[in-house]
């Protein structure tokens, strides 16, 4: 089972979603916070895996609390849901170390999916949300010609790190290059080591700002 807590200052959103959390198989809704504070108390004291965390809330907002969540370790890790998808919330979602980010029209079966891939350790960053990371920090190529590649990246690594981006798993990855899935996970260490990020959803960030997806 994975444990998750939900985060969200409206009490019908926290109601709505956290009957339909209950009725998802393999996901045990552990307990409902009204805001970021309650929300760090109560990850302290139930131990979930994953976080479905609002971020317009009272007294401590989403991203702080994410932020608080991320310093402590590799868990819980945190998806962002809410109602906005501008660039500000989801780049500082991501940013505070969020693995995810959904908003409140996601269905079951994309909630689902998503609690999935980050209880895994992957990202789950709807189409929608990458549209706006990349409008949000892409600029216009100056030239066509092959860009430079940052912070030590081989051409391959800058491959594997575009597969990221589209939201391939490690196995997917290796089926598309026809390498091993020792070699891909090698290769995403090296990213992970060049590019200074510590999970998937901060490589998709980096992917697009290097203008590498």
């Amino acid at each position: 089972m994975i444990r998750v807590l939900l985060a969200d200052d409206q009490r019908v959103v926290r109601e709505g979603l956290g009957t339909l959390l209950g009725l998802l198989e393999g996901i045990e809704l552990v307990g409902t916070a009204a805001d970021g504070e309650e929300a760090i108390a109560l990850a302290e004291r139930h131990d979930p895996d994953v976080v479905l965390m609002d971020l317009r809330m009272p007294r401590l907002d989403g991203i702080e609390a994410i932020r608080r969540l991320a310093a402590r370790g590799d868990r819980p890790r945190a998806i962002a849901l809410t109602t906005y998808a501008d660039d500000a919330s989801v780049l500082g979602a991501l940013r505070a170390g969020a693995r995810g980010y959904l908003t409140k029209d996601a269905g079951a079966d994309q909630i689902r999916a998503a609690v999935e891939a980050v209880a895994r350790g992957e990202a789950a960053l709807d189409p929608a949300v990458q549209h706006h990371v990349l409008a949000a920090l892409t600029e216009e190529p100056e030239s066509v010609g092959e860009p430079d590649l940052p912070d030590g990246l081989t051409p391959r690594e800058a491959e594997v790190l575009a597969l990221i981006a589209e939201g391939l798993t490690n196995a997917e990855i290796a089926d598309r290059l026809v390498v091993s899935a020792a070699t891909v996970k090698t290769h995403v260490n090296h990213i992970f080591a060049k590019a200074g990020v510590r999970d998937r959803a901060q490589a998709v960030v980096y992917a697009y700002a290097n203008g590498l997806a």
